[in-house]
């Protein structure tokens, strides 16, 4: 394994390299927490300026659709989100990615951590079947651009493949 810094080359060949880290990670392990638990481990370590990194999956025990905390990175954090609320529950309901350059301005943004400026979500999609979401928090304010939403969704469709 890798750090980002161990890596000298353009955000998008580092980028590249870490989806072959997880494809390595998870390749033949069928095991869903298994695999998130690693992914999570594999973007907090080479990720710089976040302060969370994890994955929220579709609670299938509940009536009404939420998510509930999966493996992460970071301080502990909300356990139960509804469809529709905070940044996660709205990339749930859309099954879109939602980038968010200031937590602040989001309406109903769910603060798990003060130190956040900023987030990402991206759903993941196995088939039609949705399985849960993809959550990284930042303190920086616009620490997401359109280059990381492009290779983590990439790495997020890596990982619904084995799912």
């Amino acid at each position: 394994m890798f750090a980002k810094s161990d890596y000298s080359g353009t955000r998008e060949e580092q980028y590249s390299l870490l989806i072959g880290q997880v494809e390595a990670l998870i390749h033949d392990e069928p095991n869903r927490i298994a695999n998130l638990a690693n992914a999570a481990a594999l973007l907090g370590q080479f990720l710089t300026d976040v302060n969370w990194v994890g994955f929220y999956v579709v609670d299938t025990l509940k009536e009404k659709k939420e998510l509930v905390l999966g493996p992460f990175q970071g301080l502990p954090a909300c356990v139960r989100i509804p469809f529709g609320k905070g940044v996660c529950g709205t990339s749930a309901e859309r099954r879109e990615t939602v980038l968010v350059p200031d937590v602040h301005a989001f309406p109903g943004h769910i603060a798990c951590d003060a130190a956040s400026q900023s987030e990402i979500v991206i759903p993941i999609v196995a088939g039609d079947e949705l399985i849960g979401v993809l959550d990284i928090d930042s303190p920086r304010l616009n620490r997401f651009d359109h280059i990381d939403q492009a290779y983590l969704e990439q790495f997020v469709q890596k990982l619904a493949a084995v799912m």
